[in-house]
């Protein structure tokens, strides 16, 4: 079972207001680099609810999803 995890989030702000995300930490502490970002849409997320924009980012060589909701970072996590 999955559930939403609000996260910190590390952001680099473009000149025209575009964020990307560099970095996410964790709830126990610990910090994950994001090595790439692939893609950025408006999205719902399928297994937690909720809706934003989602970051399809790559980290530590996985594929993961990270979402932007209203004002705070979320990621679907495993129970």
């Amino acid at each position: 079972m999955a559930r939403k995890t609000y996260v910190e989030v590390t952001v680099c702000f473009g000149r025209d207001g575009t964020m990307t995300p560099m970095e996410i930490h964790w709830e126990d502490g610990r910090r994950f680099l994001v090595d790439r970002v692939l893609d950025v849409r408006q999205a719902a997320s399928t297994k937690v609810g909720g809706c934003g924009i989602r970051y399809t980012c790559r980290i530590l060589g996985r594929q993961t999803y990270l979402f932007f909701e209203e004002d705070r970072w979320f990621v679907e996590s495993r129970e």
